[in-house]
């Protein structure tokens, strides 16, 4: 450990406490982060915690830090720091990633984490310019992992709304009826037809059908191969048993598998089918699927495509989820039967070349926070032990 480093018990460095109970039905609009074990989870019209803030899971994702950096108000799941004792939030929002929390969990059927015991646990803390060096070179590579993620966002939101001005709203479609500037290349609106017909799920552009969803797309059930063959040393091939290792759109490695079952490939939409039903993301390589997810591909290819099309189903999965069963789940069947749109081929391919750019470069931003955070990671224990000097390092 470096000079100036002292140990205290945590307790001595900051304070924590409960956050504080707020029903969803007592949740008026408005902007300020509401934020649970896992997160932001929806927004309020009142603060009670001014930011900085740095809140972790008392129940739930326990283990999990987050650093808020606008006024918020922290559910009674989570426990939050109440007051720093002078020391720089952001640098114990990373002191706090290093604590085993489940050391500290109650003895109960529902584990949590006990404050009490938390705030006896010791810690290495440093002086305050050590603190800020520390924070500030971690804080660089979330800043930048951040930054990724919100472009992903916005690059990803482009693509969705094109999908859904062509394929749900059919825009191009409704401004030929009325005579108006399509607002598309020439040859891109000539692919749209000019009037609406009916169908049993509304009105579609003429031409255009509706087919059960089997028809136009492969469909994957899951199967879990035996628990012996799971491994998190990178044996087999990648393993998804379900959406825990989603993520905003494409899954992270965590479980291997030697002898896999049921695979889906590079570009197939992920889908869950038991609870939360309709959780998406898309496959970037071939990877093993168990019972809680199926793999989906369009009979043409177009995976950009097919990733909006199983996103358009959302009404759809969540009649699912909440079917009257203790656990929400969607068999093959009928998922097979869920209604879908059949657009023309030149169409889908027009789509897949118009949005390919944008999330060619969501899946490079990726591709660079994932380094991001192994570098983060990395570095996270030898800075907070002393073992790695903060000012050396961001000099």
């Amino acid at each position: 450990m470096s000079m100036g480093w002292q140990v205290k018990p945590l307790g001595e460095v900051v304070t924590l406490q409960r956050g504080f109970d707020l029903p969803k039905q007592d949740r008026q609009a408005g902007a300020v982060p509401i934020v649970s074990s896992s997160g932001v989870s929806g927004t309020h019209n009142e603060v009670r915690v001014l930011a900085p803030g740095v809140v972790t899971g008392r129940y739930g994702c326990i283990g999990q830090v987050h650093f808020v950096e606008t006024d918020f108000w922290p559910l009674n799941t989570t426990l939050f720091v109440k007051d720093f004792k002078g020391n720089d939030p952001r640098f114990i929002s990373y002191l706090l990633r290093t604590i085993d929390f489940a050391s500290c969990s109650d003895k109960s059927s529902v584990p949590g984490v006990n404050r009490n015991d938390l705030h006896r646990l010791l810690v290495a803390i440093p002086d305050m310019p050590e603190q800020r060096h520390i924070a500030g070179t971690l804080g660089a590579l979330d800043d930048k992992i951040e930054l990724n993620r919100r472009m992903n966002r916005t690059l990803e939101s482009i693509a969705r709304a094109i999908f859904k001005s062509w394929f749900v709203d059919f825009d191009p479609v409704r401004k030929k009826m009325e005579g108006g500037e399509v607002g598309l290349p020439p040859d891109l609106a000539a692919l749209f037809p000019s009037s609406l017909d009916d169908s049993p799920l509304g009105r579609i552009p003429a031409g255009w059908d509706m087919a059960p969803c089997e028809h136009v797309f492969r469909i994957t059930m899951g199967q879990s191969p035996p628990g012996i063959s799971y491994n998190e040393e990178g044996k087999g091939i990648p393993f998804y048993q379900g959406c825990r290792d989603f993520g905003s759109r494409y899954p992270t490695r965590r479980v291997f598998c030697t002898a896999p079952s049921r695979f889906a490939d590079s570009g197939d939409a992920l889908v869950s089918v038991r609870a939360p039903v309709g959780r998406l993301n898309q496959a970037t390589e071939r990877c093993c699927i168990g019972r809680g997810l199926a793999g989906v591909r369009h009979r043409l290819g177009v995976p950009y495509y097919t990733f909006e099309s199983m996103r358009s189903l959302g009404d759809a999965f969540r009649d699912f989820e909440s079917g009257g069963t203790v656990f929400g789940s969607i068999g093959g069947k009928d998922f097979g039967n869920l209604r879908v749109l059949v657009p023309p081929l030149s169409l889908l391919e027009a789509y897949e070349k118009t949005v390919e750019p944008l999330l060619q470069l969501v899946a490079k931003n990726e591709e660079a926070s994932t380094l991001l955070v192994a570098a983060r990671e990395a570095m996270l224990p030898l800075l907070l032990s002393g073992s790695l000097n903060g000012g050396e390092t961001v000099g």
